[in-house]
């Protein structure tokens, strides 16, 4: 009977011959979901285009990327595909959502709405922990202490949801805080224990299939954004640039699966993994800003100065994205080759261009800012392109 997955009960990987890196399909499932989230977080930024809405934008991402990740590493410790695996996961899918619905109005009366659907979203991943503890592989406790920190975790953002604002919100913070404190703190923090052991195959294609979830909502934005103008109005300057974000899109992914996606950190040191760990965030963060801004390439034509406030969030973003896949290609195994051809120096050079062009962008046609921002990012390409042609050549 315990040969069918649906009947299987939660088993940490250590404890199972060859375990799979493949992601599950109840996995995959809950990824896609997420796409709605990030196409409201991305509107969320549109429609606030300054600080303070650039700081909220922010803080809801960090929430939003804990309740993806979390999923992903308890998934990552456990090979779980029973049936009551499967209706948490929906379950959880529902408080995705929930949430994903309450991002529009998330500093007005949405807010009560959002943070409990985060703390059941909590609830649910110490639930899902909380099946696994107590079985004679688990004799550190690892099931347990992390169920214990999520139920813990779940009580503070459902008392968040209550408070009188901004109260609430530094509450909020604290406990999105208190997630990453409650892998890292020394001597009580779970990265502490010897069978806190994720799969790193399995992390690893997981964040790549959500980095193409990220990259493909910036197609989505930019085709949504024209269709509701109507494709016969913009002229054939905006048609233009909106073929060139498709292509700007596009050459994002070719860099960062050359240089990082779907490969592993190359040592299971701490300051390897959390380099990995928040890199990747820094560089999700990044990747949906850009999707943001090139929205605004159907706003304009050829001569007609680009969108400021569109072309901060995606200067500053392709910079940051750029300066990412530096750091996570130095901590990643198995790319010797994208190293040699993407030197730092490629990196650089393309980050000096986004901050060259955020010094003239208020003062050049549209035209010109993105000739600026094809070279920052397609330089990445065709720079270490010639470089492996080069190195061919010399080797025939």
């Amino acid at each position: 009977m315990n040969e069918f997955p649906i009947w299987r009960k939660p088993q940490h990987h250590m404890d199972v011959d060859n375990p799979s890196d493949h992601v599950h399909w109840v996995e995959l499932f809950f990824d896609l979901v997420h796409v709605v989230t990030i196409f409201l977080l991305g509107n969320f930024l549109s429609h606030h285009l300054d600080w303070y809405g650039f700081l909220t934008f922010t803080g809801l991402f960090i929430a939003f990327f804990y309740a993806w990740a979390d999923s992903s590493v308890y998934n990552s410790l456990y090979i779980s595909t029973d049936i009551p695996h499967r209706l948490i996961m929906a379950a959880q899918i529902v408080t995705v959502m929930f949430f994903a619905a309450s991002l529009n109005s998330v500093t007005g009366n949405g807010w009560v709405y959002f943070a409990l659907a985060f703390a059941a979203n909590r609830t649910l991943t110490a639930l899902l922990y909380w099946r696994a503890r107590g079985t004679e592989e688990d004799r550190c406790g690892l099931a347990y202490e992390q169920g214990r920190n999520f139920f813990v975790l779940a009580a503070v953002f459902a008392v968040s949801a209550f408070l009188p604002r901004p109260l609430a919100y530094w509450v909020f913070g604290a406990g999105i805080i208190a997630i990453q404190l409650q892998y890292m703190m020394p001597r009580i923090g779970t990265l502490r224990l010897e069978r806190f052991v994720p799969r790193l195959g399995h992390i690893s294609e997981r964040f790549g299939l959500i980095m193409l979830i990220l990259l493909g909502e910036g197609f989505f934005k930019m085709v949504v954004t024209l269709s509701d103008k109507g494709i016969y109005k913009p002229g054939a300057g905006a048609l233009f640039n909106m073929a060139i974000g498709g292509l700007s899109l596009c050459a994002m992914a070719w860099v960062y699966f050359d240089g990082v996606g779907n490969a592993k950190p190359k040592s299971r040191d701490v300051g390897t993994l959390l380099g990995y760990w928040f890199g990747h965030i820094v560089l999700m963060w990044s990747t949906v800003m850009v999707g943001v801004a090139l929205a605004g390439e159907i706003y304009v034509g050829f001569l007609a100065p680009y969108p400021y406030d569109y072309g901060i969030i995606g200067t500053v973003g392709l910079g940051v994205f750029l300066a990412a896949v530096w750091l996570l290609q130095h901590l990643v195994e198995g790319r010797d080759i994208t190293r040699r051809h993407s030197r730092g120096l490629v990196r650089l050079f393309g980050i000096a261009v986004t901050v060259v062009l955020l010094l003239v962008l208020p003062f050049v046609p549209a035209i010109v800012g993105n000739t600026f921002f094809g070279i920052a990012l397609f330089s990445q390409i065709l720079w270490p392109l010639k470089t492996a042609l080069r190195d061919l050549r010399a080797e025939g």
